[in-house]
């Protein structure tokens, strides 16, 4: 069992933490692999974690107040910060049905998709070639308009 993890993305790391979290964080792992080895007493173990979550949460509030101070300073990373912690986003855009009209509710959204994915599964294999219909999303990634401008919705008029 590989007990090195492949690191992706070299250096991404959460900006508060620190090289001292680092450690506590490296010391509970290791208090945990002794403790499930049976050399070391849960009390001990229960301890590093305390001490590392007291010690996340502090590093997490020292760097929203330094935030806070410097934002009329450094607005890009404030509002980075409050853009990642925003929880609300809207994953599915607005679809486009059969009939052409949008469909703007998870309700209404939620019919289109049935819908298509019925359309396609239910398709008779007869033809290795049959074709996919293309699906009916709007935006640079979805929808194929060729040279066509795409259909804009009654709020972009």
């Amino acid at each position: 069992v590989p007990l090195n993890k492949k690191v992706g993305r070299r250096g991404r790391k959460p900006a508060w933490l620190g090289k001292d979290l680092l450690a506590k964080l490296r010391d509970k792992k290791g208090k945990y692999k002794l403790w499930k080895q049976g050399s070391v007493a849960w009390k001990e173990y229960r301890d590093a974690v305390q001490n590392c979550r007291d010690g996340i949460r502090k590093a997490k509030a020292q760097m929203e107040l330094n935030l806070a101070r410097d934002a009329k300073n450094n607005k890009k990373g404030f509002y980075r910060y409050i853009g990642q912690k925003r929880q609300a986003k809207e994953s599915i855009p607005p679809l486009v049905n059969e009939k052409g009209e949008w469909a703007a509710t998870d309700v209404e959204k939620a019919e289109v998709l049935n819908e298509f994915f019925a359309s396609v599964f239910s398709g008779s294999q007869d033809s290795p070639n049959s074709q996919v219909p293309e699906p009916c999303i709007p935006g640079p990634l979805g929808g194929n308009w060729g040279s066509k401008t795409p259909p804009l919705r009654s709020e972009q008029v």
